[in-house]
């Protein structure tokens, strides 16, 4: 199997797993006084400095939440309810965690202003100080994404915050993607927000953070205890705390240039079996294990599935709703059409990936998307839609 899907989840590092499994086996409660929950609460304080000081926050700053997707919405919903304004300015290009939030506060009477993107998935700076330039009293914060979960493409997030900030406009950056990949300082960044998850570093699933600057009012979504800063109640789990603080230590240095290398030698490989793939997203300036392409005549599902049965795991990074597959919003954003929105591949290279990996996409690919394309032309000629399951079990593959 070659796994070049580290976007959507990475193995947990060993140290991670260590570090983990001997928390579990310790007792206490992080919010207990007695000598066990003090124990537990020094576990985790420790964890909390060290995550701070890979992402250039203060301790204080970081707070514990179950993920990317709880952070997401907190920052969001929480800073529009304390700001008491009824403008929210969002990329249309983010994670649905944050789009899904967006939307639901324009169903509950928010104002939605809509920052849109050039062709690399970027927003510009003057496009968000523009946003707020219109109506800068009415806007309670702007959310835009530090690095693009499909594409690849990284923003200018300084630049965005400086805008912001000229009109005390709080800025939320989901960093999801970003940190651990990139450099990431939250307090040269000017954000006031900043959104992580663990299972994306090489941590656990069901563990991440919100970084948010001690001046930032944000309205808790949960109510029980005030556990972390009175803005997200909880019992801590102090395993998984323990887990991202370890996986952020484990990095070893120079690891993203050597995924940035093997990054270009994929591209270069699907490009030299595939001469008319393109690659989408920032040509420079982006995650260094993204290699997002579309190829002309194929459905990117059907592509996902023939190379699933050659044992190489990729995702379409296209919405899904009720197990019914769309065109991808990101693309669409970027100006492509629904075609080459439907027809669309993201490998993502992560710490454990190998040459050996390349190779074997490589061998892959072309015989894939061969057949993909005939099996389209085939199930156009015959007028009948070309499913998933067609495409599968195509020339026998299954």
């Amino acid at each position: 199997m070659a796994y070049l899907d580290h976007a959507a989840t990475t193995p947990m590092r060993p140290e991670a797993v260590a570090a983990m499994t001997e928390a579990l086996s310790t007792l206490g409660n992080a919010s207990s006084l007695h000598a066990s929950g003090r124990r537990a609460r020094r576990a985790v304080e420790e964890a909390r400095e060290d995550i701070a000081d890979a992402i250039g926050a203060h301790p204080s700053e970081v707070l514990f939440t179950s993920g990317g997707t709880e952070s997401d919405n907190l920052a969001v919903k929480g800073i529009y309810w304390a700001r008491d304004r009824r403008r929210v300015l969002c990329s249309t290009v983010e994670h649905h965690a944050v789009l899904d939030a967006v939307d639901w506060l324009g169903e509950t009477g928010a104002e939605i202003g809509w920052l849109e993107v050039d062709r690399n998935g970027r927003v510009g700076r003057e496009t968000l100080a523009e946003a707020i330039r219109s109506d800068p009293d009415s806007v309670a914060l702007a959310t835009v994404m530090w690095a693009n979960n499909e594409v690849g493409t990284v923003n200018a997030v300084q630049e965005l915050a400086d805008a912001a900030a000229e009109h005390g406009v709080p800025l939320h950056t989901d960093a999801v993607q970003a940190v651990g990949s990139v450099a990431v300082d939250f307090a040269s960044s000017g954000a006031a927000a900043l959104t992580l998850t663990g299972h994306k570093v090489g941590g656990p699933h069901g563990i991440g953070a919100l970084v948010l600057k001690r001046d930032v009012a944000c309205t808790p979504l949960l109510h029980g205890g005030g556990h972390e800063r009175e803005v997200r109640s909880g019992t801590m789990n102090v395993p998984a705390v323990v887990g991202l603080a370890a996986a952020l230590r484990a990095r070893p240095a120079g690891e993203a240039d050597r995924i940035a290398a093997l990054r270009e030698e994929l591209a270069a490989t699907v490009r030299e079996v595939v001469p008319d793939a393109v690659l989408n997203g920032d040509p420079v300036d982006r995650l260094p294990g993204n290699a997002h392409f579309t190829f002309p005549g194929c459905s990117g599902d059907s592509l996902l599935m023939l190379l699933d049965a050659q044992g190489i795991e990729c995702s379409t990074g296209s919405a899904c709703t009720a197990g019914v597959a769309g065109p991808s919003h990101v693309l669409l954003a970027m100006g492509a059409g629904e075609v080459a929105a439907r027809g669309s591949l993201r490998f993502s290279l992560g710490h454990t990936s190998t040459a050996a990996d390349v190779a074997a996409l490589g061998a892959a690919i072309g015989p894939a998307v061969r057949r993909a394309r005939e099996a389209g032309v085939s199930g156009m000629r015959r007028g009948a839609p070309v499913t998933t399951t067609t495409m599968a079990t195509t020339d026998g593959v299954r």
